[in-house]
């Protein structure tokens, strides 16, 4: 295999304190990195950088890990503007507007389908992810929940089954007969095309119950849980998450003392997803809170068509800087090694000798400028595995 350099980095950011100036974004200035078989072999001082086949140069250029976006809805049809223009004016966000895009996407084909999750896939690209989880959760019968699935593992491994998304229309006066379905055959089909099993545990989502019967079946089929919780209104979502020890509970808007502590205790990730807080005007989540408590927190778009037709991960930095009351440090590495935390993998989100060589080439001499410059495009490389994916607008 071909080795490379990657050299002239002014600011090289790892997610690993045990390197460069030990804090936990492992900073290093003046910095290069080995990338051999698609992962990272060396990294350190450019001075000291050995022998590679074929060489990088980036003129003094930032390079962060690429970021993990570890809650999307990646694979739906249409677009809900028109909602998103009532709430601007005044209208409360329900959830209603999902059996929208439901009908949309299963009255779409595959192709379209793929057509459409392939454009955004690529604007997430562009702006600097390399790992992103999809969900299903836009088709609520069986066959449009696999569809959903296979298309989402062509992109991505990291595929979550959200067939308890809400309950359709078709189901709204026999919800127990739907969870049923969604525990039973709509799980059976899903889960060769899963890792993971999602509840929307919410109000006018499911319930604890529903939830807890829903997440049984889904780990004695071998996949492993996460919830949507607490977005709309207080509730259970946050507390059935630590008690099913859940990888992640995401939006987290609405928690007490006791949810904070029970996430903390379970180690259970709080990915908080600001753009859909952004682009649906409700309150943010304390992000302060916890991490006083102890909470792992993880960034994430929450691209869909409703609440966050969102595929920038700086865009979520910036705001997370902004409003959720983050440190430019902390945003980052929520976003990275965060990430990666939200989905229990160690090989991303870091750039330390022997992770995946994903990584993301801003045009800054530092982090700091994706808060600092919020819409700039400073994204102008993305590597994946030691392959450069996005055009190099300017640099060679």
């Amino acid at each position: 295999m071909t080795s490379r350099l990657i050299t002239n980095i002014g600011e090289l950011v790892t997610c690993d304190p045990s390197v460069g100036d030990g804090s936990a974004l492992g900073i290093l200035r003046d910095a290069a990195i080995v990338i051999d078989g698609g992962v990272v072999a060396w990294v350190g001082p450019a001075a000291a950088a050995p022998a590679t086949d074929e060489v990088t140069d980036l003129e003094g250029r930032c390079v962060v890990p690429g970021f993990v976006d570890s809650h999307t809805h990646l694979v739906f049809a249409g677009e809900r503007s028109a909602e998103f223009a009532a709430r601007m004016a005044g209208e409360p966000y329900t959830g209603g507007g999902i059996a929208t895009t439901v009908a949309a996407t299963r009255a779409a084909s595959t192709g379209q389908l793929r057509a459409a999750a392939a454009k955004r896939l690529a604007e997430m690209t562009a702006s600097g992810t390399t790992t992103v989880e999809a969900k299903s959760g836009y088709g609520l019968t069986v066959a449009d929940e696999v569809r959903l699935l296979e298309l989402s593992r062509e992109s991505t491994a990291e595929t979550t089954f959200l067939g308890a998304h809400v309950v359709p229309q078709e189901y709204l006066r026999d919800r127990g007969a739907y969870v049923d379905l969604v525990a039973g055959e709509m799980l059976a089909a899903c889960a060769p095309h899963a890792r993971w099993i999602d509840v929307f545990c919410d109000q006018g989502a499911f319930d604890a119950e529903e939830t807890r019967h829903i997440l049984r079946a889904g780990i004695a089929a071998g996949l492993e849980p996460r919830l949507h919780g607490n977005q709309l209104a207080h509730g259970s979502g946050a507390l059935v998450a630590a008690e099913f020890g859940a990888a992640s509970v995401d939006h987290c808007n609405h928690l007490m003392d006791t949810d904070v502590a029970a996430l903390a205790c379970a180690g259970v990730v709080a990915t908080l997803l600001p753009a859909a807080d952004f682009c649906t005007r409700t309150p943010y989540p304390d992000a302060r809170r916890l991490l006083d408590a102890g909470v792992t927190v993880a960034l994430a778009t929450d691209c869909n068509p409703g609440t966050s037709y969102v595929t920038s991960m700086p865009l979520v930095i910036a705001l997370a800087v902004r409003e959720l009351g983050l440190t430019p440090a902390e945003a980052l590495w929520a976003a990275t090694a965060g990430g990666a935390a939200a989905l229990r993998r160690s090989d991303i989100g870091t750039l330390a000798v022997g992770s995946g060589a994903d990584l993301a080439v801003l045009d800054a001499p530092s982090y700091v400028h994706l808060a600092y410059r919020p819409g700039a495009p400073l994204v102008v490389q993305t590597w994946q595995d030691g392959t450069r994916l996005s055009p190099p607008r300017g640099v060679r």
